[in-house]
Parts: C-alpha cells; structure tokens; sequence
C-alpha cells in the first residue's frame, strides 16, 4: 500500500508538471521525467485502482495525452475499459466521462455503442453527456440512433446539447415521435433555430394531445417575439390560455405577456375575466410585464371587479412598474382606484402605500398624507414608509 501511495504521489508530480507543460523538466532526483508511455501507464494504474477522488484527480491528464504527442494515446485502454461490462461501474462511468472529452472517432464510436447497450441509467447519462460535449464531431453519429426507440430519447437529449445548426434536420425527423419525452426534447431544441421548417413543427406542437408538449411549445414561442413578422402567434397561443391542462394555461398566458404586442394585450384581458383564481394571478403578472399603455390600462379596468387576492397583486404589479415612461400611468390607475376600496381593508391599503412609495409619483403624496391618519397601525406605517421616499413630504413625518 505504501509503495502505491508513493507511486500515485509521483504520478501526481508528473501532471502537475504537464499542466505547466513541462514534461520534459527534471524531477527532484535529478532523473529526467517519464515519457508519455509511462505518465499513461501510471494515470491507467490510478484510474483503475484508485477511490473517487483518486480517480476524479487523474481523469485531468488523458485528454493532455488523448494526440498520442507523447507516447501511446489512452483512447484504446480506455474503450477497452467502457466495453468491458465486467468492469467496475465507477470506473466505466470515469472512461466514459473521459472520453467524453477527447474527440477521437473511435471514443465516439464506443460511447454510441454503451448507449444502445447499457441498462445502467448512470452510464446511459454519463455517456449523452459525453456525447453532448463532443459537439458536432457526434451528430452523424447520433443520427443512427434516433431510428431506435430504446435510444431515441438519449440520442435526442446529447443532439438537443450540441446545439449545433447540424442537429436541425435529425430532430425534425422525430418531432412527431410517439414518446412524449421526444417530443418535448425536440420543441425545445428547435425554438433556438430560425430555419422555416421549425416554425409548423412549433406550431403543430400547440396542438398535440400531451399538455407537457403544448405547455413546450408555448414557452419556446414566448421566447421568440420576432416570429410575430412572419405569422399570427397571438392568434395560436390564445386558445392555450383555455386549455384544460392549468401549467399550460399558465405557460400561454406567460408567452403572451413575453411578446408584449397589444394583441397580446387584449388576450389576455379577455381571459382574466373568467379566468380561475391562479390563472388569474399569473395573466395579471403578464400584463404587468409588459408594461405596456394598453396592459396597464387593461390592469386599471379590470381592478375593481377582482376579488380581493388578485386586487393586491394587481397593485403590487402596477407598484414594480420600472419603465420611467409608464410610471405616472400606473400611479394614477392606483389613485383613481383608491376611492373604490373598502375602508376596511388594510391589506389593499397597505399595497397601495407600498406601490405608491416604489414608484416614486408626488402625485401619491395627499392619499399617503390621508393614511396618516388611518386607524390601522399598519397602514400608517406603510404610508409612513413611502413618504420618506418623498423629500418633499418631510414636512407630513415631523414629530
């Protein structure tokens, strides 16, 4: 064990030295360093009988040797290691990890051939990953296994990490896949690419019978406003809002909101009026994003109709309204909403109070004034708070 030890030591001698590219220096004995074949023969000792961290440590040095610039390239023991389903699963998950790392055709080849094999999920995973960092040196070898339902998903999960234009035709060829997985792998990948094929895959996608693929496709097209020049997307992500599935009726709501067109606008006011109470409160956090004059002209319509839940976060909302140019519209939406307001309800007074404050308008100043005298401490406390944001209402907090 000793004698072990002592040889992983000089090993770890030798890659501190490569990192500095300094194989060839002298070590402390005066002896010239080991040559490539050697540092591969160690670093192949330690990978193999080493613990976690031995391993982890000596995994640094093979893609330095994976050219062969200095003896034999480690790309043969380390496939013969991967290829052995005898071996350790700890130490067939650090090769393929390592290869993973080394764009050589024949590591390739190997990680292709454990994911058509393996029924470990860890080394399934470890190996897409291998595969994903490999980049576009993999596509054509991925390809193959997307005609494969076993291997369909993994292949799809290394293209879709790729995120090379070279993975637009291969996934194009599964988006209509009978696995739910595949397809929102898929819809996800391609709303990243702006070739004219994407746009009906994305569209279809609104469509499928799988709420986890429409709530995908709504995302992807709330992420690309600029498709609004070549086809009506307000148009397609409005019936979503309806869906009966709540996170996609959620994601369309959002998506509307992210395009920030007054279409948009009007969509989502139609829907808050039916809207149940949690839809409600994100078609509100929509309109509110955009900031918009319609969307927070559409917020000071609807305010007094809503219950008192959404009444709040409508305030709240209109009180994080941060484009300069919007902010005296949402100021005197709250103030002509303040004569409506129940006397009793602290908690609208109090988000008033607070929004009042963040916006920053000394058109708020007389109701905050007003509040100074309300009978709950809370409110006076939050008017307090907000006028201090006011220099010129000092004169209200004196004594």
């Amino acid at each position: 064990m000793a004698e072990q030890q002592q040889r992983w030591l000089v090993l770890n001698q030798y890659l501190q030295q490569l990192e500095v590219e300094a194989v060839s220096l002298k070590n402390g004995n005066g002896d010239s360093a080991p040559d490539g074949d050697e540092i591969l023969k160690l670093a192949l000792e330690v990978l193999v009988n080493g613990d976690f961290q031995d391993r982890w440590e000596v995994a640094k040095i093979f893609p330095k040797l994976e050219t062969g610039a200095m003896g034999q390239s480690p790309i043969a023991p380390l496939v013969a290691i991967l290829a052995d389903e005898a071996a350790e699963a700890e130490l067939r998950w650090f090769a393929a990890r390592i290869l993973g790392e080394c764009p050589h055709p024949a590591g390739i080849t190997a990680l292709v051939a454990l994911l058509k094999t393996t029924d470990d999920e860890d080394l399934a995973e470890i190996a897409a990953t291998a595969l994903t960092n490999l980049g576009a040196a993999a596509v054509q070898v991925l390809i193959p296994l997307l005609a494969v339902a076993e291997t369909r998903l993994l292949a799809v999960q290394a293209l879709v990490g790729i995120n090379s234009p070279e993975i637009v035709t291969p996934l194009l060829s599964v988006a209509q896949d009978s696995q739910v997985a595949v397809r929102m792998a898929v819809i996800s990948a391609l709303s990243n690419f702006h070739e004219s094929a994407v746009i009906p895959v994305l569209r279809q996608a609104l469509r499928d019978f799988a709420a986890p693929v429409r709530k995908e496709a709504a995302i992807a097209l709330g992420m690309r406003p600029e498709l609004l020049v070549q086809w009506d997307v307000v148009a397609d992500l409005q019936p979503l809002i309806f869906d009966l599935n709540g996170e996609v009726c959620e994601a369309a709501a959002i998506a509307l909101g992210r395009l920030r067109t007054d279409a948009a606008a009007t969509a989502l006011f139609q829907a808050l009026k039916s809207a149940p109470l949690p839809l409600q409160i994100t078609i509100i956090r929509a309109l509110g994003w955009m900031e918009t004059p319609p969307a927070l002209a559409y917020l000071g319509e609807i305010l007094g109709e809503l219950s008192a839940v959404c009444q709040v976060e409508a305030i709240a909302v209109l009180g994080r309204v941060s484009n300069p140019a919007m902010k005296p519209l949402a100021v005197q939406i709250l103030i002509d909403f303040f004569p409506n307001i129940n006397v009793q309800d602290s908690q609208i007074k109090c988000a008033l109070a607070l929004a009042w404050g963040q916006l920053g308008n000394e058109a708020a100043i007389p109701l905050l004034v007003e509040m100074l005298a309300d009978v709950d401490s809370g409110v006076k406390l939050h008017a307090i708070a907000a006028l201090k944001h006011f220099p010129s209402a000092s004169q209200y907090l004196e004594g």
